[in-house]
C-alpha cells in the first residue's frame, strides 16, 4: 500500500482530450500540416477535430501537460484511487463528457469547471506512418475562472486538503491569479509547490508573471533548452546547465524552511537537481534509442513519477528515480500512455 492518501496531490492547468488516429498523406495536406510538427489549430483546422474523432482506430486520452503528470503519478502509486486532484476548464459538450470518462478511468479526481461558451480544449495526434503531427486547440482551457471555480468552498476545501501542488508553467497565460492564490496557501502552510517552465516562450514572454510565482516555487522543473532561455532572460551569463541551476536555486524564496529544489532534464544526458548547496548529475535509464516511440510526453511522465515519490515524501534521490522510470517507460509508446501498472520498486 503506498504512503499516499486521497487528494494529497493537487495539480491545475490546461486541460485538453487528446485525440490520435491513423491518418494518410491527404489527410496531413488537407490541414497544412508537416510530419513531427507541433502547432496551435488556426480557423481552417477547426474541422479537423470532428473529423479524426470519425476514423476506425480514434483513441481518446486525458492530456495537457499538467494533467498528463498527476495521471502519471497516479499510475505510479496504482492504490488508493485519486491521490490527484485535478483543475482546470472545459466546454460542456461531447468531448468535455469524453474528457471526463478518461480522467475517471486514470482515478484521477478531475474538478473541472465547466462553461458552455468555448468548446473542450483538444490535441489531435495525427499519426502518419512513425510520424505525428500535433494540433492543439486550447478553447476553454483558457477560460479557466478563479471566482467561479477556485474560490468556491468545496473547491478550495480539496486545495487545502493537499500537501504537494503541481501547475505547469502553461498556466500562466491563463490564470496567473489561480496559480498565486495556491502558492501562497502552499507557502504559508509550509507545503510543497512545484511548477515548470514549460516553454522557452514561458521564460520569454510571460517572465513577469514567472518571477511573481517564483519565489514560492519550492521545485522548479524544466528541460536544457527552457533552462538556457530563463538563464538569457534573467541575465546569468552562463549556459553551464549546472550553474544555471544553481542561481535559480538561489532566486528570493518566501518559505526559507525549504530550500529550493532545480531539477533540469537533458534529454538522454544526465539530469542536473540542486541538492543542498550543490548540483548533482543523475544518469539516465540506458536504454537502446532505436525503441524510442515518441519522446512527446516524456516531459510531463518524469514530473509525474518525480510527483508520486514526492507525495509519498520520499528522499530527492527516489523521486528522481521513479521520474526516470516513468520517462523511459512513456518515450516507447505513441503519446503520454502506459501499460495497466508499473513494474517499479
Amino acid at each position: 500500500m503506498s504512503a499516499a492518501s486521497e487528494n494529497a496531490l493537487f495539480g491545475m492547468g490546461n486541460p485538453l482530450l487528446d485525440i490520435s488516429a491513423v491518418v494518410d498523406k491527404d489527410f496531413l495536406d488537407k490541414f497544412g500540416l508537416k510530419s513531427n510538427d507541433q502547432i496551435l489549430a488556426e480557423d481552417h483546422h477547426k474541422t479537423l477535430f470532428e473529423e479524426i474523432a470519425k476514423k476506425n482506430d480514434v483513441e481518446y486520452h486525458a492530456g495537457g501537460a499538467t494533467q498528463n503528470s498527476v495521471k502519471v503519478a497516479q499510475w505510479m502509486i496504482q492504490e488508493p484511487h485519486r491521490v490527484a486532484t485535478f483543475f482546470g476548464c472545459i466546454g460542456t459538450d461531447r468531448f468535455g463528457e469524453i474528457l471526463k470518462q478518461k480522467a475517471r478511468e486514470a482515478h484521477v479526481d478531475a474538478r473541472y469547471y465547466e462553461q458552455s461558451e468555448q468548446p473542450t480544449g483538444t490535441c489531435a495526434a495525427c499519426i502518419n506512418g512513425s510520424n505525428r503531427s500535433l494540433v492543439a486547440n486550447l478553447a476553454a482551457a483558457e477560460c479557466y475562472k478563479k471566482e467561479k471555480h477556485l474560490d468556491l468552498d468545496g473547491n478550495w476545501e480539496l486545495v487545502e486538503k493537499a500537501k504537494v501542488y503541481y501547475i505547469a508553467g502553461f498556466f500562466l497565460t491563463v490564470s496567473p491569479e489561480s496559480i498565486l492564490k495556491v502558492a501562497k496557501h502552499a507557502s504559508e502552510n509550509n507545503k510543497i509547490f512545484c511548477t515548470n517552465l514549460s516553454a522557452p516562450f514561458i521564460c520569454q514572454f510571460f517572465k513577469e508573471r514567472l518571477m511573481e510565482v517564483m519565489p514560492y516555487v519550492d521545485i522548479l522543473f524544466g528541460n536544457e533548452t527552457e533552462a538556457a532561455t530563463f538563464a538569457e532572460v534573467l541575465g546569468f551569463e552562463t549556459d553551464d546547465i549546472a550553474e544555471i541551476a544553481k542561481k535559480t536555486q538561489n532566486l528570493p524564496k518566501v518559505n526559507t524552511k525549504r530550500q529550493r529544489v532545480v531539477v533540469f532534464t537533458q534529454g538522454k544526458d544526465d539530469t542536473a537537481a540542486t541538492v543542498g548547496g550543490g548540483v548533482t548529475m543523475f544518469p539516465v535509464l540506458e536504454m537502446d534509442q532505436n525503441k524510442i516511440v515518441d519522446t512527446n510526453g516524456a516531459g510531463d511522465a518524469f514530473v509525474g513519477g518525480f510527483l508520486s515519490a514526492l507525495v509519498q515524501e520520499q528522499a530527492l534521490e527516489e523521486c528522481l528515480r521513479a521520474a526516470h522510470y516513468a520517462a523511459n517507460v512513456i518515450i516507447k509508446r505513441v503519446g503520454c500512455t502506459f501499460p495497466e501498472k508499473p513494474s517499479f520498486h
